[in-house]
């Protein structure tokens, strides 16, 4: 909520009215934040880190103002997202999200976002690839399932092409058929085909390779035993 300034309160100065700062009180619930009085009157809570140089005394015009709880509404939304980013990376458009849940402002998500970036702590590109990574080392999928789950969070066609481009699907869809196969081995062919089957399809394998998986790990195992 804009603060209401009243010119009865202000004072003028080389032909802006101005305000004074009569009062800095650190808030009881966060001490890093501080409750500015202008006038003798509560009119904002900021962050020290905004404006570390603000000091009982100084004089703020009323664009000034505004402009110090900008850039407040900013840092708060960037610690939120700094918190975020804590658990794991993220996509733009999981941060997006995020703030958006927060009622945070379009404005001010866009200054987020781009203060991201030019930290390096945001990259949909560099998410895709370390996606893709932990998929195939933890949850093996095809192609079909990877772009899908990209795409849910918000990564460009053309950066999902380029960083799956190359993907060994052959290869996965075995590593996957393997792990499970030991579930299936009690089963008859047609029994262990339909499972097997359905397993790698939900994990986005197309129709041929799963046909010539199934093949192989049903040899694997018969010839084992």
């Amino acid at each position: 909520m804009d603060y209401q300034i009243s010119r009865g309160r202000l004072r003028r100065q080389h032909g802006c009215f101005m305000l004074t700062v009569t009062k800095l009180e650190p808030q009881k619930k966060n001490p890093q934040r501080l409750n500015v009085y202008l006038d003798g009157d509560f009119a904002f809570g900021i962050s020290r880190a905004v404006a570390p140089w603000l000091s009982e005394g100084d004089q703020l015009s009323p664009q000034k103002v505004q402009d110090l709880k900008k850039s407040d509404l900013i840092e708060s939304a960037y610690q939120r997202a700094l918190n975020f980013l804590s658990y794991r990376g993220r996509s733009e458009r999981e941060i997006r999200q995020n703030l958006i849940k927060h009622q945070i402002p379009e404005e001010i998500i866009l200054e987020v976002l781009d203060k991201l970036r030019q930290a390096s702590l945001v990259d949909d590109r560099i998410f895709a690839r370390n996606w893709i990574e932990n998929r195939i080392q933890f949850k093996p999928r095809g192609k079909r399932a990877l772009e899908m789950e990209l795409a849910r969070k918000g990564i460009t066609r053309e950066i999902i092409n380029e960083e799956l481009e190359g993907l060994d699907e052959s290869a996965l869809a075995l590593h996957c058929a393997r792990k499970k196969a030991l579930r299936f081995q009690h089963l008859d062919q047609e029994s262990f085909q339909k499972k097997m089957s359905g397993y790698l399809n939900r994990r986005g394998f197309p129709y041929q390779i799963i046909q010539d998986t199934i093949l192989e790990i049903w040899q694997e195992i018969h010839q084992a035993s």
